[in-house]
């Protein structure tokens, strides 16, 4: 079993990807979880452990109370109690104005993006709790930019959804800091993934630094917040945006 144990949720590709390679260099034992794409989970799985880490890819929708659930179970039998969350699972939904929405469309974005998050934070919290007899951990929630400027235009869902994780963040931070757990927020910026791939060139250009932000360098902030380095930060929104409000 190893001392520090992390779940990353969608982390066989992008920002998740990067942060789970990272976070295994920092010898972390760390649990791939990922929706449908094996291949890749078991890829980044694979790289880990090529490198002497301890790496597990499970299956699970986030926004399942049941899946959730196994997930940790599964952790917990593997790799030992879980010291890290990154709730990095999400998707951005169709892009349109919010006349067009279906109720479909609103519905699942909002239990992939939040119920998500709160369905695996009462996970993690139950086994890091230093009020449940754990050694208490640190949880890294993932949102956005757009959670403040809205995303008028096709994304205003998506951008609400991100709203949400800012003020779930920062009301869970305050609530458990007195149980051993941190609780902070990276909201990246235009970042090169498959979410933004079909915009990603004309969107760069609008950005200070004049381009977009690669995966590994939101790793970098994410895993950092995990660490023991952050031990007196809580309740932190890390915006990494390249100098974009």
């Amino acid at each position: 079993m190893s001392d520090k144990v992390t779940i990353v949720t969608g982390g066989s590709r992008g920002i998740g990807r990067a942060t789970a390679l990272l976070a295994a260099k920092a010898g972390h034992a760390v649990c791939i979880n990922y929706a449908s794409d094996q291949d890749a989970a078991d890829s980044v799985c694979a790289g880990i452990i090529a490198h002497g880490g301890k790496a597990l890819a499970v299956p699970a929708d986030t926004s399942s109370q049941a899946d959730v659930i196994r997930l940790f179970e599964t952790v917990d039998r593997e790799l030992g109690p879980v010291t890290g969350l990154v709730n990095n699972a999400g998707i951005h939904g169709p892009r349109g104005p919010v006349k067009d929405l279906t109720e479909a469309d609103i519905r699942r974005v909002l239990e992939v993006n939040v119920l998500g998050l709160f369905l695996c934070a009462q996970q993690a919290i139950k086994r890091m709790s230093t009020d449940n007899g754990g050694a208490g951990g640190a949880i890294v929630n993932i949102s956005s930019g757009a959670a403040v400027i809205g995303s008028p235009g096709g994304g205003v869902l998506y951008a609400a959804s991100k709203g949400a994780v800012n003020s779930f963040s920062t009301g869970l931070a305050q609530e458990v800091i007195g149980q051993g757990i941190r609780v902070n927020t990276v909201a990246p910026g235009l970042t090169e993934t498959d979410m933004t791939r079909a915009t990603l060139e004309k969107r760069a250009k609008a950005t200070p630094m004049g381009r977009a932000g690669r995966p590994e360098e939101i790793a970098q902030a994410i895993v950092f917040l995990l660490s023991d380095e952050a031990s007196y930060i809580a309740c932190a929104n890390l915006r990494v945006s390249g100098g974009k409000p």
